[in-house]
């Protein structure tokens, strides 16, 4: 399936990264299939995607912002894929890039192109429904210029996970909530399950963007 964008649609322990500001690096992106969701008690169909982001730097405290086995802490962020106008997508893009997608842009921006990018992500908690605290990405800013060339040393492979070519060592490492939501979806469905994992060449395509000489002013 393809993660392009447009306007007109589209188990183990875990460590929550706390509240505030972080310097971030979209390691993964992961592609959710159609997923059913409700809004305003209407039933909807969209496709999804989930950018997973590893965190650096430290709490209030002064402690570094890692895992008990000492690796960044990572947090997530479900979006449907589409640019329309009222996407969180399309806002949450724009406000990482700092500059709105030009026409050409919106009839269909691939989404690959922020993977390895890296971000200024302000997190923050909710209390959900069923009356849990939930820490979520609240928003997405560029890394401020004075700090490019201070970057942290990436930590997670970038990875893409597609549905139409799954790499299913990579699947098999999703928690079990994210390997069910996958699989619920009728484009998994639809390819009977389980398929072999895609050779390294098309890995290394999938996760090439093809801006690697844009100006750095311009993330992606």
């Amino acid at each position: 399936m393809s993660l392009i964008a447009s306007e007109s649609g589209g188990g183990s322990s875990f460590t929550p990264v706390p509240p505030g500001l972080h310097m971030a690096r979209c390691y993964r992106i992961v592609d959710l299939g159609t997923q059913k969701t409700t809004f305003n008690g209407e039933l909807k169909h969209q496709h999804k995607i989930m950018l997973q982001f590893e965190v650096h730097g430290e709490d209030d405290k002064g402690a570094p912002l890692v895992t008990p086995k000492g690796e960044p802490m990572s947090i997530s962020k479900n979006y449907t894929l589409s640019l329309s106008d009222k996407a969180t997508l399309r806002a949450d893009l724009q406000a990482w890039r700092g500059e709105a997608f030009n026409a050409e842009e919106l009839r269909g921006f691939d989404i690959r192109k922020v993977l390895g990018k890296w971000a200024m992500i302000a997190v923050g908690t909710a209390i959900g429904k069923d009356g849990k605290t939930y820490t979520n990405v609240l928003n997405l800013n560029p890394v401020p210029k004075v700090l490019k060339d201070t970057l942290p040393v990436p930590h997670n492979p970038a990875a893409i996970f597609s549905i139409t070519n799954p790499d299913m060592d990579l699947f098999n490492s999703f928690s079990n909530s994210l390997r069910e939501k996958i699989s619920a979806s009728p484009e998994w469905q639809s390819r009977g399950g389980d398929v072999p994992n895609q050779s390294a060449k098309a890995q290394k395509q999938a996760a090439s963007s093809g801006f690697d000489d844009m100006d750095d002013d311009i993330p992606f």
